[in-house]
């Protein structure tokens, strides 16, 4: 039992089983049978016309099916399909002078409604989740209690086998409510395919497109003409045709759908061209392939335990992903959308073009995860010392700073109280100088440390107060406070451009200007001296330029020799 299952179904692509040639010949063979059945009892009852809509369902969906189920063994979509066009079959069956064949046909002739609401909504993957498992269930029950509830009180005349009483009037009323149900299952179908769309939020490709649009144009027909049968409106026969049309609409899509994933395999040639020559980021090509604009490529480094983009930056890995692994361990991984789960050999053609050239793309995103590791790491550290300076000078002022005040104070106090004794006040005194200088000094050095007029007045206030060695121009345009990191760096860019201005310029005059460019503060430092600077010697500029390029931001230096000195920093403050 087990071989004959094994030849019936041989190993696939990822291990899924695909139909044996025997199977599918045996199918196809059965659909030709049901569907010449369909036609002679279509023609000992006068439908000819109709029965040609449902051979041509019949026919379309059990060949289309065969095809998906062998292209997608792994979906069950194909095999949904091929059920459907033989629910059609069983539907005809109502048509026979055989009492058997027609109890039959009428027991099942919804039947196929709910199966055609079964496979539009269970695309692509063939499984149903949630409230559409909910609804199919419900519509299952609906379709066939009700139809044997209506047989049983006398429904569909006499030669129903299943009839236990004759209550016509009852039986009307139970079918009509069938038919009222099922349409509102219907449309519910329609609007949960709605729902899944604009869920989706991506432009979809154009053959699943053409397949949703079928689907959900097949569903109202449907609702449409159940709601008819129960009105008994005219023109049933017209709306029929045209609904049995629209639904045969689906499989000529999903063949549609089917040529251009061919065309799009068609197209890995350029994409293999293209991975092997792009210089930087892979996932436009990949997108443009997959046609899929959500489509990127990922890569794993297991040093930092994180999947990355191309730019090194940290990155979510979707449920929908491709894996692509090497020795049993991820190494990169696709995001996609996940309808492009189901066109499983194009996306494994596109994996293997990537496994060509995926070293490259890693390495990259390796090392600019490395530097971004080293830009924060930088930038903590700045963070840091901007931190303990500020501690330091807070415990300047709040300790060292008031007890020497608070000894000038016992000083004068001890001097008033000398009296005549000429060298003992004069000891004072210059002891007082020398408090009085160390308190100089010490205010000073605090304010070298952490400048106190920057956290309680701002940027603007601070740049005003610094001391000036040459006539100083400024022009400062600034909308409120920007944050603190941000004012820090910048004041320590014009104290030290300004003490390198009365140090080394020469120069005349200078200016100063701070203004905002958008999301980036501004801040040049110009004079008229010199010039001939060189940032390579000192550490003055250097650490400036660390400084402002742990906030990400930047800063250059143009000193010609006799042309003067412009510094400009750009700092982003958004």
């Amino acid at each position: 039992m087990f071989a004959a299952a094994r030849r019936a179904y041989p190993a696939g692509i990822d291990g899924q089983k695909v139909p044996s040639r025997t199977l599918r010949v045996a199918l196809a063979s059965a659909a030709v049978a049901a569907a010449a059945m369909s036609l002679a009892l279509a023609r000992a009852a006068d439908r000819l016309p109709q029965a040609t809509l449902f051979v041509w369902i019949l026919l379309a969906y059990v060949f289309c099916g065969l095809l998906a189920w062998t292209r997608r063994p792994g979906s069950a979509f194909g095999r949904l399909m091929v059920l459907v066009g033989f629910g059609a079959a069983l539907s005809t069956l109502a048509w026979s002078s055989d009492p058997v064949l027609f109890t039959v046909g009428q027991a099942l002739d919804l039947l196929v409604v709910v199966l055609f609401l079964h496979v539009f909504l269970a695309f692509p993957a063939g499984r149903l989740n949630g409230t559409a498992r909910v609804l199919v269930l419900i519509a299952y029950g609906t379709s066939v209690g009700l139809q044997l509830t209506a047989m049983t009180l006398g429904a569909f005349g006499p030669g129903n086998l299943l009839r236990i009483v004759d209550a016509p009037t009852a039986a009307t009323v139970v079918h009509a409510v069938e038919l009222v149900t099922l349409s509102a299952l219907l449309l519910a179908g329609v609007g949960l395919l709605a729902v899944r769309r604009k869920a989706d939020n991506l432009p979809l490709r154009r053959s699943v497109r053409w397949l949703v649009d079928a689907f959900a144009l097949g569903l109202v027909s449907l609702a449409v003409l159940l709601v008819m049968g129960v009105l008994s409106v005219p023109g049933f026969a017209l709306v029929q045709a045209v609904t049995l049309g629209v639904l045969g609409l689906a499989p000529v899509a999903f063949l549609v759908g089917l040529l251009d994933a061919r065309l799009a395999r068609a197209a890995l040639g350029e994409l293999m061209v293209e991975l092997r020559t792009a210089p930087g980021d892979l996932s436009p090509a990949l997108a443009r392939v997959l046609r899929d604009p959500t489509a990127r490529l990922l890569y794993w480094l297991p040093q930092y335990r994180s999947w990355v983009d191309h730019d090194g930056a940290p990155a979510e890995l979707p449920a929908s992903a491709t894996l692509i692994r090497r020795g049993g361990e991820p190494v990169a991984a696709i995001a996609h959308h996940p309808a492009v789960a189901a066109e499983r050999d194009l996306l494994d053609a596109v994996v293997a073009a990537v496994e060509m050239v995926l070293d490259n793309g890693r390495l990259r995103a390796e090392l600019k995860a490395g530097l971004a590791e080293v830009r924060g790491s930088r930038a903590r550290v700045v963070e840091a010392g901007r931190r303990e300076r500020r501690r330091l000078e807070r415990d300047l002022h709040d300790g060292a700073q008031q007890r020497l005040v608070g000894l000038s104070l016992r000083l004068s106090l001890i001097e008033a109280r000398l009296g005549g004794d000429p060298a003992a006040r004069e000891a004072v005194a210059e002891a007082r100088v020398e408090v009085a200088t160390s308190l100089t000094e010490l205010r000073d050095i605090a304010r070298g440390l952490y400048p106190g007029v920057l956290s309680a007045h701002g940027l603007a206030v601070a740049v005003e107060s610094v001391p000036a060695p040459v006539p100083l121009r400024l022009d400062v345009r600034l909308d409120g406070r920007l944050p603190e990191a941000v004012e820090v760096a910048a004041y320590y860019v014009v104290c030290e451009s300004l003490t390198n201005v009365g140090r080394h310029a020469g120069a005349s005059s200078a200016g100063v200007c701070l203004h905002s460019d958008g999301d980036r503060l501004v801040v040049e430092i110009e004079d008229d001296g010199v010039g001939g600077a060189d940032t390579r010697l000192g550490s003055g500029l250097r650490g400036l330029a660390d400084r402002v390029e742990a906030l990400g931001g930047t800063l250059r230096v143009w000193s010609p020799a006799g042309g003067g000195t412009r510094v400009r920093a750009e700092l982003p403050c958004g």
